[in-house]
C-alpha cells in the first residue's frame, strides 16, 4: 500500500485528501506549516474569546450556474450538511452576476476545509510542520521539515502556493543547477537520455523519461535526472499573485456595531478595499457572543507595504478605517494577516490543475495556481491531482 503525503491543509489539500479516500492507498498523511487548517480560508479566533471568530481570508463562495455542471455536486453537499448557507446579508458594492448564487459559512470559512479533512476519513493531519526539503532516497520520497525527522512517502502531493514550491531545497533545487543526468551514460536498459537530448526530443520527451526513470526505480536504482525539468521551472516560474493585509477587530460581547450593511465594498480609498461585520454576514448575532469586523487593504496597498512593519501597517489600516466608519467601538483585540499570496493573477498556462513533477515515485503539484482562486479552481484542481494518483497506482 503506498502511503501518501499531501502538502498543505487548504480547500486543495483538504478536497484532494477527501477525493482519494477509498482509493488503493495506506494510510494518508496532510501536513500544513500553519496551526490550523484553512489555507487562505482561514478563520481566526479573538485572543479573549474563542467564540468570537472572523474571516481573514476568503469571505464567501459563489456559484456560477452556467460553469457549475461538474462541481455541483460538491456544493449540494456542503448545502445539505449545512457547511454553507445561503448569503442574504446586505453587502454594499458587490455586483452579483446574472445566475450566480453567493453562499457564506456560518461556522466560519475554514469549516468548509475541515470538513473535506474529515471526509478523508483516516487522514492523519499534523500543522506547524514546515516542509523544507524534498529528496529521493532508495524509491521513494523523503520528506524533512523545519521540526521533527524526515519521514518517506510513496506518493507526494504539494498543494502550497508555488512560489513555496521553488523554495523547496534538497533533488527539487538542486536538479535546477543540473543540465545533464548521471545515467546518460548507464548500461542498464531504459536508462535516461541526457537533459539535451531529452529537450531536443520534442513533446515526446518527458514520458521517455518518466519510463526511464521507473525502469531504474524497478532495477532499485535512483534516478539523478531533474526532477523539475526547465521548461516546467519556468511554468512554475510565470506564476503571479497579488498580496494584500486583513485586519480582524475582535469585540466583547454586548458591543454594537450600528452601520445598515453586513458588509461593503469601498471604493474610493487608496488602503481599504473591503469591510464586513463578520458575524452579520455569517448571521450570527447572539448577546453571548462578540462582534467582529474584517478589514482587507487593496493590492496596491499590500503590494506597497509588503516589508513594512506589521504593527505600522496595522495602524495604518486603523487610522483609514476610522475615517470610513468613525462610528466603530475601539476592539477588544485585533489580528493582522499579511497575505503575501493572496490571489492568483497569473496561472501556470495551459495546465488541467496538476502538474507531474516525478513520474516514479509520483511527484506532483496543484493548487489555486494552476487554475484560479476560487472555490471551484481549488476543487478542479483538487480532482485532477485525485484522478492523476488514482491512475498512477
Amino acid at each position: 500500500m503506498a502511503r501518501v503525503l499531501v502538502v498543505g491543509a487548504g480547500l486543495t489539500g483538504g478536497a484532494c485528501a477527501a477525493l482519494l479516500r477509498g482509493a488503493a492507498l495506506g494510510r494518508i498523511a496532510v501536513w500544513d506549516k500553519a496551526r490550523g487548517a484553512g489555507g487562505r480560508m482561514s478563520t481566526s479566533r479573538s485572543a479573549r474569546d474563542a467564540a468570537c471568530t472572523a474571516d481573514l481570508g476568503a469571505q464567501y463562495i459563489t456559484l456560477e450556474t452556467e460553469r457549475a455542471a461538474p462541481r455541483r455536486s460538491f456544493y449540494e453537499e456542503l448545502l445539505s450538511h449545512g457547511i454553507l448557507k445561503p448569503l442574504t446579508a446586505p453587502i454594499e458594492g458587490m455586483v452579483v452576476k446574472e445566475g450566480s448564487y453567493n453562499y457564506m459559512a456560518p461556522q466560519g470559512i475554514f469549516s468548509v476545509v475541515k470538513y473535506y479533512l474529515k471526509q478523508s476519513a483516516d487522514a492523519d493531519v499534523f500543522y506547524e510542520q514546515h516542509v523544507t526539503r524534498i529528496s529521493l532516497r532508495d524509491g521513494k520520497w523523503e520528506v524533512s521539515r523545519k521540526m521533527g525527522p524526515p519521514e518517506q512517502f510513496d506518493i507526494v502531493i504539494l498543494t502550497m502556493p508555488v512560489p513555496q514550491i521553488l523554495q523547496l531545497q534538497g533533488d527539487i533545487v538542486n536538479s535546477f543547477a543540473k543540465q545533464r543526468c548521471h545515467a546518460a551514460k548507464s548500461p542498464r536498459p531504459g536508462g535516461c537520455r541526457s537533459w539535451r537530448e531529452a529537450v531536443e526530443g520534442g513533446e515526446g520527451w518527458r514520458r521517455m523519461e518518466m519510463t526511464a526513470c521507473r525502469r531504474l526505480a524497478e532495477l532499485g536504482e535512483s534516478c539523478q535526472c531533474p526532477v523539475i525539468n526547465e521548461s516546467q521551472k519556468q511554468q512554475l516560474e510565470s506564476v503571479s499573485y497579488s498580496s494584500r493585509y486583513a485586519l480582524g477587530l475582535f469585540y466583547e460581547a454586548g458591543t454594537q456595531i450600528d452601520v445598515p450593511w453586513a458588509a461593503q465594498y469601498i471604493t474610493d480609498n487608496p488602503c481599504i478595499r473591503f469591510i464586513s461585520i463578520d458575524n452579520k454576514k455569517r448571521n450570527i448575532e447572539s448577546p453571548e457572543i462578540g462582534p467582529s469586523v474584517v478589514v482587507h487593504t487593496t493590492v496596491t496597498f499590500g503590494s506597497e507595504h509588503l516589508d513594512s512593519d506589521p504593527a505600522e501597517v496595522q495602524q495604518l489600516i486603523l487610522s483609514h478605517l476610522e475615517r470610513i466608519v468613525p462610528s466603530l467601538p475601539k476592539p477588544d483585540s485585533i489580528k493582522c494577516q499579511k497575505w503575501i499570496y493572496s490571489q492568483v493573477t497569473k496561472a501556470v498556462p495551459n495546465c488541467l490543475g496538476q502538474m507531474i513533477l516525478h513520474a516514479q515515485p509520483l511527484l506532483i503539484c496543484g493548487g489555486d495556481g494552476f487554475t484560479h482562486s476560487n472555490f471551484d479552481g481549488c476543487i478542479d484542481s483538487a480532482m485532477s491531482l485525485a484522478e492523476a494518483v488514482k491512475s498512477h497506482l
